[in-house]
């Protein structure tokens, strides 16, 4: 668990004091070129490539390596050095790209078309008909969960080897990569990749619940099939968007009891204040997380 302190600080503060540092390590080269290979080699005459446990043959080479130094690092004789690597894993898997840059770049736009652009880096939304505002809410935890949250549960669940896992599945079912690969494969690697982000979606909703409005939240899970064990995360970008408008609204009546209009209390709440609020209650259910790692750390100290 301190390994797991350790390599969140890590990732974060170098990936915010050393984007473009971050960026040259989070490639995918090495990924790309595997597919490219599996495709000339495999593609025409295995049908097993083709059909939906074909990303098998993609991911197990790779994962069987990280496995294999995770096991052997995993020794007292070689703790600095498992210590490292896990590190190492975690920040290549973090990103790739900084989230907060990306919202940023979206408050600064200059106009309408900027924006929009801006917006599209935050990730896939669940809904683009529900207006601009709510997209970019949806796209900051779509974001969040694919960026920071799912590497870093299957770090905790898995070690160096969940980071990994977790990285190269999004990268065969989402993406630039995911596109050539052949259809029954791609249609596996997205099957897989929804069943990885399930208990995250799950546990980043119950964290929302607990750092924002419990009661809202614990609604919106309900009425948007929380229950169930649908692969899509539809809930979470409902309780997002349920949860920055009590937000918004214990705001706006701060600014009117201190003594302001309705609309002068709207316009002190500054540029897209969705954004920056759905931003905040992201940072807060990381801190939430590595608060409960932290006490399992001292716990074990303690023991």
């Amino acid at each position: 668990m301190s390994a797991t302190l350790i390599a969140v600080i890590f990732a974060l503060a170098l990936g915010h004091l050393a984007p473009g540092f971050a960026a040259a390590v989070r490639r995918h080269d090495g990924f790309d070129l595997w597919l490219q290979w599996l495709n000339t080699r495999a593609n025409a005459g295995s049908r097993f490539w083709r059909g939906r446990y074909g990303l098998v043959l993609a991911l197990l080479p790779p994962l069987l390596v990280v496995g294999l130094l995770q096991y052997v690092l995993h020794t007292p004789l070689a703790g600095a050095l498992g210590l490292v690597f896990a590190v190492v894993a975690l920040f290549w898997a973090w990103g790739p790209r900084d989230l907060d840059a990306d919202v940023s770049e979206v408050v600064a736009a200059g106009d309408a078309d900027a924006r929009r652009i801006a917006a599209d880096r935050l990730g896939p939304t669940s809904s683009d008909a529900l207006g601009e505002s709510a997209a970019m809410v949806e796209g900051v935890f779509a974001s969040a969960l694919r960026r920071w949250f799912g590497v870093l549960l299957w770090f905790l669940a898995l070690g160096a080897f969940g980071a990994v896992f977790y990285r190269l599945s999004a990268l065969a079912a989402e993406g630039e990569y995911a596109d050539k690969l052949p259809e029954g494969t791609r249609d596996g690697a997205r099957r897989l990749f929804g069943a990885m982000n399930w208990p995250v979606a799950q546990a980043m909703t119950l964290s929302l619940a607990l750092v924002g409005n419990f009661d809202t939240v614990l609604g919106v899970w309900r009425e948007n099939g929380g229950f169930s064990l649908r692969l899509d995360q539809g809930y979470l970008g409902a309780a997002a968007r349920a949860s920055v408008r009590c937000e918004i609204a214990e705001e706006t009546q701060e600014f009117i009891e201190e003594g302001a209009t309705p609309g002068n209390a709207w316009v002190q709440l500054g540029e897209l204040p969705e954004l920056r609020d759905a931003m905040s209650l992201v940072w807060r259910i990381l801190l939430l997380w590595l608060a409960i790692v932290a006490l399992f750390v001292v716990a074990g100290w303690v023991s």
